[in-house]
């Protein structure tokens, strides 16, 4: 699985503490590469950019409270940015949602939090059947 992380200033901090951790699982990261300001609107855009054309199966997003950068996300067709803040969250955001995108709060959430989740979603499997049903009415929505 090829999974893309990428975070604006507020989640930068966070974002590397994770690159590091998973270290093992090759992630690509997209940016930022320091604490100066960026607009997270256009990091949202670069992780779209790298779901859609197949680069990444797996997008990971932080900016300071993860609300803005999942609200971006969610806005590009194909895109399941899911807010992940329990475990439970986390295994239904796979289980239910098949989200393709892991959005965090850099400054909301415990590193080690958001580790257990992210392990949590990786472990989950997608059921499909009604939830299938439910993700393709999403495409059809404007």
């Amino acid at each position: 699985m090829n999974i893309a992380i990428a975070a604006d200033h507020g989640g930068y901090e966070l974002k590397e503490v994770l690159r590091n951790h998973y270290a093992d699982l090759h992630l690509t990261d997209l940016g930022t590469f320091d604490c100066q300001s960026v607009d997270y609107p256009d990091v949202a855009q670069k992780m779209v950019q790298a779901i859609r054309s197949k680069t990444a199966d797996l997008g990971i997003l932080i900016c300071g409270t993860g609300v803005g950068i999942s609200i971006a996300a969610n806005r590009c067709k194909g895109i399941r940015a899911a807010l992940v803040y329990n475990e439970e969250v986390a295994h239904l955001a796979k289980e239910h949602n098949n989200a393709n995108i892991l959005v965090f709060g850099g400054r909301t959430m415990k590193v080690a939090d958001v580790i257990k989740y992210i392990d949590t979603f990786l472990q989950a499997k997608y059921e499909g059947g009604r939830h299938q049903r439910r993700l393709d009415k999403l495409e059809t929505m404007e």
